[in-house]
């Protein structure tokens, strides 16, 4: 391949916490014509910081990572760098995330479990200018806006906030306050606060309740 051939090819950036996945992701995409894997990381920090450098054309997010949201990162992506599209590939329902995805900026949602070829269509269409998402969520999001209705709750968790539903995920993955507020990079009293609204929304009686419906939901999205 020339030079030339080898330029012409869009760059793709892999923020993901799974070697694995980052491994699989990379091959795959060095495999096509048209696409190149330009770098990747394990955590929000050194996705936010290597996407300056490597200048990617998209950038595909996990939702879960160590040292901050997905969420969050795909908002400031958007902020710091409005010409990188994001597709966000979670092992997390899209019918949880992927508006709160899209809300943030992202252009697509993919779930781990789908097939290789859906991965390197939402790539092509994103880089297209659409927007990539499920046949599921795609009629559920035209359905909500041919009622003009808000969205309707299946679950108690889509009440949570971002920030809310963050720190519900890190209580199901065993953290407990203190190292939520270390991974979050917010006060110890800050997490307090959360934790007592998740309670509340989720009308749980204490915090032992909290957090064994944290982690069966945890356990519940490992199983997806």
């Amino acid at each position: 391949m020339t030079p030339a051939e080898e330029n012409h090819k869009k760059r793709i950036f892999i923020v993901d916490d799974h070697p694995l996945v980052r491994e699989w992701l990379a091959t795959l995409i060095n495999q096509q014509s048209d696409l190149k894997a330009c770098g990747e990381a394990g955590g929000a920090l050194d996705g936010l910081k290597l996407i300056a450098t490597t200048k990617p054309h998209v950038a595909i997010v996990d939702i879960s990572m160590d040292g901050g949201s997905g969420i969050e990162l795909i908002a400031n992506i958007k902020a710091t760098y409005p010409e990188v599209v994001v597709i966000v590939l979670s092992m997390h329902d899209e019918t949880l995330y992927c508006e709160r995805a899209l809300r943030a900026g992202a252009r697509g949602y993919i779930m781990k479990r789908e097939a290789t070829k859906n991965v390197l269509q939402a790539i092509r269409c994103v880089l297209k200018g659409d927007m990539y998402l499920s046949e599921r969520m795609a009629m559920m999001m035209a359905e909500r806006f041919a009622e003009g209705k808000p969205p309707a709750t299946s679950s108690p968790i889509e009440l949570l906030s971002n920030r809310e539903l963050e720190v519900f995920q890190l209580l199901g993955r065993g953290f407990g306050t203190r190292q939520i507020a270390e991974e979050m990079h917010v006060g110890f009293k800050t997490v307090q606060a959360f934790r007592a609204r998740i309670k509340e929304k989720l009308k749980l009686a204490s915090a032992t309740a909290l957090v064994c419906e944290a982690t069966r939901w945890h356990d519940s999205q490992q199983k997806l």
